[in-house]
């Protein structure tokens, strides 16, 4: 709800879609670190925390009276530059429009045509920047809260708190589908576990009606193997208990075969846990090979097994050690507070 005056505010943040996905959880994961620097209004209440300043699109048409400043307006999606182009123009509400582009593809001549009207242009990293004709002012990595996503204390008793299967996990994070890849986690694990009994493989995301198929086929290869009792699929999971699971695990993959940018690495990363990832997203510009992680090309499935089979041949001190690397990386180059800070800086500055 509108809680402030709204000459006072500085900030609008797009919040058009109503199904949670990867754009909405980066908006809210800097919203908070946003609020402590600027006035900052979300246009919508979909997933918005309690405490946020939210307007209707109609309270936002009102914008213009009692203004001191121009807003800034930052747009993460088609429908939020259209929004903001109608309150700009046809509602002459004085603001300053920044789209930030993660996508790694060649862009839709509407998505174009809703750059070249941009006040501002962010990209999160080089890969995506590449594929912008208009090309953005700035490079804005995302970052995650590292107080939440934090190494494990005591790893091993955190597994059995858990309930979880055997004695160390090698999660895969995110919604159960070809596009991120599990198929190729559950292809190259098959042939090791039985040399690496300690190991079990843990899906965690939520499997929706039209990737049925797919995880019955995932299971039907398990099942063949005789290995069900090494594979857990945990199905969609409150929030609460996605970090905990994160730092639970002895290795995270993510193996997506495309990506915007990527949170999962970062999550893993900051819960001191070594990765495994596809060259999609921003992976390539986080990961130092066998030093954090390891990097595989996009689908290469026997990469994603040589791979695997040395880090589960590596010992737990190992491991630990590559986890303290990634949580450094994070803590120096990709918290919330340095996303939110740059963004701030860069809206301040139009």
């Amino acid at each position: 709800m509108l809680t402030q005056d709204t000459h006072e505010l500085d900030l609008i943040l797009g919040n058009s879609n109503k199904r949670f996905s990867g754009v909405t959880s980066t908006m809210l994961q800097v919203l908070e670190e946003q609020k402590k620097i600027l006035n900052v209004a979300v246009l919508g209440d979909h997933f918005v925390p309690e405490g946020t300043t939210t307007l209707s699109f109609w309270q936002a048409t009102k914008l213009r009276k009692n203004r001191k400043k121009p807003l800034v307006f930052h747009a993460r999606r088609n429908n939020e530059m259209l929004q903001a182009l109608v309150l700009k123009v046809c509602f002459r509400v004085p603001m300053k429009i920044v789209f930030t582009s993660t996508a790694q593809r060649y862009h839709s001549w509407l998505t174009r045509w809703l750059m070249s009207k941009m006040d501002g242009l962010v990209s999160t990293c080089a890969a995506a920047a590449h594929y912008m004709k208009y090309k953005p002012a700035i490079i804005i990595p995302h970052g995650i809260d590292q107080t939440i996503y934090t190494p494990a204390v005591d790893k091993s008793a955190l597994w059995h708190e858990l309930g979880l299967k055997g004695k160390y996990g090698i999660g895969i994070f995110g919604r159960v589908r070809k596009q991120k890849g599990i198929d190729l986690l559950v292809d190259a694990a098959i042939p090791l576990l039985n040399k690496h009994k300690d190991y079990n493989i843990i899906i965690v995301g939520e499997i929706t009606p039209d990737n049925h198929a797919f995880v019955d086929e995932q299971k039907q290869k398990i099942a063949d193997a005789n290995l069900e009792n090494r594979f857990t699929f945990t199905g969609k999971q409150p929030f609460e208990n996605i970090p905990k699971l994160f730092r639970a695990m002895s290795i995270i993959t993510a193996l997506s075969r495309n990506e915007g940018f990527g949170l999962t690495v970062l999550e893993a990363m900051s819960s001191g846990v070594p990765v495994l990832a596809s060259s999609a997203g921003a992976w390539p510009e986080i990961i130092s090979d066998g030093i954090d992680g390891y990097l595989t090309p996009c689908g290469d499935l026997s990469a994603v097994s040589q791979r695997l089979e040395h880090l589960m041949s590596l010992s737990t001190t190992t491991l630990g050690d590559m986890g303290i690397h990634g949580r450094k990386k994070i803590e120096e180059r990709y918290t919330t507070q340095r996303e939110a800070q740059a963004l701030c800086q860069y809206f301040k500055s139009l």
